[in-house]
């Protein structure tokens, strides 16, 4: 990665005075994957400067820490590891007490959890660390392990893009048939407009899915990074089972408002609390889909109940039964 690439004055907090030495030591940092300690920083800086002292790298780390360039880590090996946060999603680790390797995740359901904790407590969480220390299968089993490599931005850009596109597929089959199975012919066009537009979304997103592959060609194999639960195969699979069950016109228009609902917040909420990245990008893109989709949906559904209402009026009154004997 260039250094070009960061932009130090934006990463630099109100007030923090410029050093030469401190940007050299912060691009330097910038530009590693991985968990670096202290001492690895040290012998990297003095490859492109002998005259700096470990002293200036160990106040820059710290420096970066408070700034919210770096996170400080802790693998259990009786000293720190750094990881750059810039454009570096918050994440959590597994850590093999064998071979001393580490993979990172990042999982909706302990991030909910811990919410969940922190809420009943009433406390005010800043930051969240969770470790897993065990064996990895390669050291369990003897196997080669899995391709690691390629960065974390990468990887959520990756997973969050096939997010997506599951939602998209699963999106598509549910208005392809609500289309064939809707009556009304203003809710039938609505919803061949809506699977018309995730078919061209669809075709955009695994667009940017092969551009991405296409600068990491290992990148489909390496391990999945995001674990969301219920989003693998899409946030309107539910819904499409529902309407192979059979429903009427504005059951399906309400099943649609509750996953074009569900799939907005789910997009919004988790792009809004990630850091500035690709898949943060991709997913608050998404959100905004999304939001227009459920504003059509809710406008047709008041619609249709204003028409049917207005059919009901127009009906005549039934005759009572005359009774004879």
């Amino acid at each position: 990665m260039d250094s070009a690439e960061f932009d130090l004055d934006r990463l630099r907090p109100a007030g923090g005075k410029r050093s030469s030495k401190r940007d050299l030591i912060v691009n330097v940092f910038l530009r590693q994957e991985g968990h670096l300690s202290a001492d690895d920083l040290v012998d990297l800086i003095r490859q492109q400067d002998h005259r700096i002292s470990r002293a200036t790298v160990y106040r820059t780390l710290q420096w970066m820490v408070e700034a919210g360039i770096a996170r400080k880590v802790d693998f259990g090996e009786g000293r720190f590891r750094f990881e750059h946060s810039y454009r570096h999603p918050r994440h959590f680790h597994l850590i093999c007490k064998t071979c001393n390797r580490s993979s990172e995740f990042l999982s909706s359901d302990i991030e909910s959890l811990i919410e969940e904790v922190a809420s009943a407590r009433n406390f005010a969480a800043r930051q969240s660390v969770l470790q897993i220390y065990g064996t990895c299968e390669a050291c369990r089993t003897g196997r080669p392990a899995a391709v690691e490599g390629g960065t974390t931005e990468m990887l959520f850009a990756r997973d969050a893009l096939r997010i997506a596109i599951a939602t998209e597929r699963s999106g598509l089959e549910f208005y392809a048939r609500a289309a064939t199975t809707t009556k009304d012919a203003r809710g039938r066009a609505i919803f061949q407009k809506l699977a018309e537009e995730e078919q061209e979304h669809l075709g955009t997103l695994e667009a940017r899915y092969r551009v991405l592959l296409a600068r990491d060609p290992q990148l489909e194999s390496r391990p999945t990074f995001l674990f969301f639960k219920g989003a693998a195969n899409g946030l309107f699979a539910e819904g499409a089972e529902r309407l192979r069950q059979g429903v009427n016109d504005s059951q399906a228009l309400m099943i649609g408002i509750k996953c074009e609902r569900g799939s907005h917040r789910f997009f919004k909420r988790y792009g809004e609390r990630f850091e500035d990245s690709a898949g943060k990008q991709i997913f608050l893109e998404f959100a905004d889909e999304e939001r227009e989709h459920l504003a059509l949906l809710i406008r047709e559904y008041r619609a249709l109940v204003k028409r049917q209402g207005r059919q009901r009026a127009r009906r005549p009154a039934r005759r009572p039964a005359r009774v004879t004997g």
